[in-house]
């Protein structure tokens, strides 16, 4: 059996929100002083920042912040229109744009706009699909495809974009046939907690153990096969907390998340303790599930920076 990739630390913030120019600004900068290595925004329809504009006003803001999303939802954006934004992001942030396509899953999303909420296999039909029409089109080769649900003929993608054959293309999923598409055709994979319930609750916990993340590793093997060694494996941390009390934060957090104390504390997901604790089990998780990018959420820009300075590039 293959042993899990093992890459460099780096370490993104995900934050989606700003009240005005100033103080967006003033984040971009303030995350890539701190040795991040990637703003993100999310692609929701709720209060937040229009996900491209947000990331181009980040990257005219900084000189080596690289920026992306967590990430495009396909059912929002027509591949063919996407592959231009994003050749045209990358291209005026001189190459630091890292491509995270997903297939959707807030149906509060989908409600409001009125888009119809495909069952998820149909769903991620259509992200693979786009996958192929927008790395062709950012290849910047002819492209003709026919699909079940798209279809481009004789197109060339403009403009090129900087980073070749394609920016960095991450996905995520917490379910094996969306791993299985990850694995296949990203060169990030991010690995989430189940979400095919369209939201964000205590049934989607027992997908987020330390035992649920094996099994995902296994689905994403199985599929990368000689790719795998390759694979950045990412994770996005939703409890990220410096404090000497883990087992009480672990008895506060759990039952909101459908798991035991010790389980909320083994996820993935989760970052809690001193920051020599916090840095001994980053090493740990590498080591057992390849995590070397972690995503951490605006709240804990400041609390996380002495663990990214310790493991930044490590």
């Amino acid at each position: 059996m293959a042993s899990v990739p093992h890459h460099p630390f780096r370490f993104g913030l995900q934050a989606s929100n700003a009240v005005d120019r100033r103080s967006w600004v003033e984040l971009a900068r303030k995350v890539e002083d701190l040795g991040y290595a990637t703003l993100t925004v999310a692609d929701h329809l709720d209060d937040q920042l229009a996900t491209t504009p947000a990331l181009m006003a980040a990257a005219d803001a900084t000189t080596t912040l690289r920026v992306g999303a967590l990430v495009w939802c396909n059912d929002y954006h027509h591949p063919v229109m996407l592959a231009k934004e994003m050749a045209t992001l990358d291209l005026l942030s001189e190459g630091r744009l890292e491509l995270g396509l997903g297939a959707g899953w807030q149906t509060t999303d989908y409600k409001m706009a009125g888009i119809d909420l495909d069952p998820p296999s149909v769903r991620i039909d259509r992200l693979a699909e786009s996958v192929q029409v927008i790395t062709a089109l950012l290849a910047g080769e002819p492209v003709t495809f026919e699909g079940e649900h798209y279809t481009v003929r004789a197109m060339v993608g403009t403009p090129a974009a900087t980073q070749r054959p394609h920016p960095p293309l991450l996905i995520g999923g917490g379910g094996k046939r969306m791993l299985t598409v990850a694995a296949q055709h990203a060169d990030i994979v991010g690995l989430n907690i189940d979400l095919r319930s369209g939201r964000i609750d205590a049934t989607a916990g027992p997908t987020a153990t330390d035992e649920a993340t094996d099994q995902k590793l296994g689905w994403i093997r199985e599929a990368a096969g000689d790719r795998f060694g390759d694979l950045e494996i990412q994770v996005r941390v939703h409890l990220a907390m410096i404090t000497d009390d883990v087992p009480g934060l672990a008895e506060a957090v759990a039952p909101s998340l459908g798991l035991t104390p010790a389980q909320s504390m083994a996820s993935p997901h989760a970052l809690a303790g001193t920051v020599d604790e916090i840095v001994e089990r980053c090493q740990e998780r590498r080591e057992r599930f390849g995590i070397s990018y972690i995503g951490l959420s605006a709240d804990a820009v400041d609390a996380m920076a002495p663990v990214v300075a310790r493991l930044a590039g490590t």
